[in-house]
């Protein structure tokens, strides 16, 4: 297994058709280029009918390895289910909110910006902070000096303007 042939994984799951009603997208690290072993493969999804979707989960993938599946009557997070197929640990993420809303989502589109913007040393340096077991969102923020909580700041971030984020990543030092 390889970082590389994850999508290998992801056709032999059929997960993007089976999802398709709920808009499924993949997230983080791997179609970033930014895995480390172990990552996982990260699905969002505005899933309106949190049933729906989790049936279709709990029918499709309750015997895959390491299958679990998290229910929350509040708040907009509805259901994660989390198992692994073909040697890859998937968890996939049912929110209420559209996709474009979700918090995953941003961070991605904000982490896939910065790195479209920068002349490879953005990358380099968060697979280094990502290799010595750093997270994505906190690797982001310590490298462009965003203080506090880096979640909360990639999300300010993703308003920003493509110069805006271009003087951000040459005042670090990284872009």
């Amino acid at each position: 297994m390889t970082v590389g042939h994850y999508a290998s994984a992801v056709t032999s799951s059929a997960v993007m058709e089976l999802l398709k009603p709920f808009d499924p997208r993949i997230v983080g690290t791997l179609p970033l280029g930014l895995a480390v072993p172990g990552s996982d493969i990260d699905i969002v999804c505005h899933a309106p009918d949190p049933n729906a979707f989790a049936d279709i989960v709990w029918t499709h993938y309750q015997s895959a390895d390491d299958f679990v599946l998290y229910r929350w009557a509040k708040g907009t997070r509805q259901a994660i289910a989390r198992f692994v197929w073909d040697g890859w640990p998937f968890e996939l993420f049912g929110d209420l909110r559209p996709v474009n809303q979700q918090q995953g989502w941003i961070h991605f589109e904000v982490e896939r910006r910065l790195l479209a913007l920068d002349d490879g040393r953005l990358r380099q340096a968060v697979g280094k902070l990502r290799a010595d077991g750093l997270k994505t969102e906190p690797a982001f923020a310590a490298l462009l000096g965003i203080p506090g909580d880096p979640y909360r700041g990639l999300l300010e971030l993703a308003a920003e303007a493509d110069a805006s984020l271009r003087a951000r990543l040459a005042a670090c030092g990284v872009g």
